[in-house]
């Protein structure tokens, strides 16, 4: 998940919480109307207080795995049982769903661009799809020839980048009315791909926006990967053997948030500028954790999603949304 704008410190909150999924614009959004979203992601900040909530519930059996969040104050959440997605107000914590959903969806990760276009990826269903929020329409559909599970996505100069979890390749799309197709880009170099199951899962951009960053979650490890090539190169750990059981990452500035699911923890690794190490930081843990999956920011909150994967998931199981202070 990308950089978002620099935003400014927002009311203390209350000292308890971790992180939902990712509102980001690419380190490199291009375009115009760039300093009129920065205004506008400050506002919301501004207008944040911490009387906002900290605990979103969401419709029985909702099953989410994404979040993204834009300049605020609305957080979009997708469902792994049926591919719908829901618009939760941060000030409120109501919500509605503004994409239903359809038997054999999925929708995992999710990022929210600047022009209000949703970028979700498909997860078992394959699909890539782009939902115009302002309308709450789907402007956009694509299908991978190649068979598997696409998992996450960023958004990085002037495409999206989607993970396949199943398959050592990277999926790319035109962002906005960028012209060009659905691309394909193998992942080559130090990449491990297990035989089967999940491998490739979180993504995002490093510091200097010259590569991308991808944990592989089975094996524990970062990768730097350069978006021409596919080149992967394993990121130097100090301080943490491993990431394993990594699932959504979320870049702010040097520090990189990874999001590991099973293990209900938040770690923060500080970045160098080509993203070559990642040094421990801290962890973060809470007790509302229940298998977190992805993370997003706005203003001095990250807000996370309980995917509860532990849970046997029936149409009855309850679910939610939860908020940390940033830190």
């Amino acid at each position: 998940m990308s950089q978002t704008p620099s935003l400014p410190s927002l009311p203390s909150l209350p000292s308890r919480r971790s992180v939902l999924g990712g509102a980001v614009a690419a380190t490199f959004a291009l375009g115009a109307g760039t300093a009129t979203a920065t205004t506008a992601a400050a506002a919301s900040a501004e207008r944040a207080r911490p009387s906002w909530p900290t605990d979103f519930p969401l419709p029985n059996g909702f099953r989410p795995e994404g979040i993204a969040i834009g300049s605020g104050p609305y957080a979009y959440m997708g469902s792994l049982a049926d591919g719908s997605v829901r618009r939760a107000d941060l000030r409120t914590g109501e919500g509605r769903t503004v994409l239903a959903g359809a038997t054999g969806g999925a929708a995992t990760g999710l990022k929210l661009d600047r022009d209000g276009l949703l970028y979700i990826s498909g997860g078992v269903s394959g699909s890539i799809r782009v939902l115009d929020t302002r309308t709450n329409r789907l402007t956009a559909t694509y299908q991978p020839t190649t068979a598997g599970f696409v998992n996450d996505v960023i958004l990085y100069g002037d495409r999206a980048w989607f993970t396949n979890s199943h398959a050592p390749v990277l999926y790319t799309v035109p962002r906005g009315k960028k012209k060009g197709g659905l691309r394909s880009v193998p992942l080559g170099g130090e990449w491990e791909q297990a035989p089967t199951g999940i491998s490739a899962n979180g993504i995002e951009t490093t510091p200097d926006g010259r590569a991308l960053i991808i944990v592989n979650s089975p094996i524990g490890k970062l990768f730097r990967v350069d978006p021409k090539t596919g080149h992967a190169t394993n990121i130097t750990l100090k301080g943490a053997a491993d990431v394993v059981n990594g699932d959504g990452l979320l870049r702010v500035g040097n520090t990189l948030y990874v999001v590991q699911n099973r293990l209900n923890l938040l770690t923060v690794f500080d970045l160098d500028a080509g993203a070559r190490t990642a040094t421990l930081r801290r962890s973060i843990t809470d007790p509302r954790f229940d298998v977190p999956t992805t993370a997003a920011r706005l203003g001095n909150r990250l807000y996370l999603v309980n995917a509860r994967f532990t849970t046997t998931p029936t149409p009855d199981t309850t679910y939610n949304a939860v908020a940390v202070p940033l830190r």
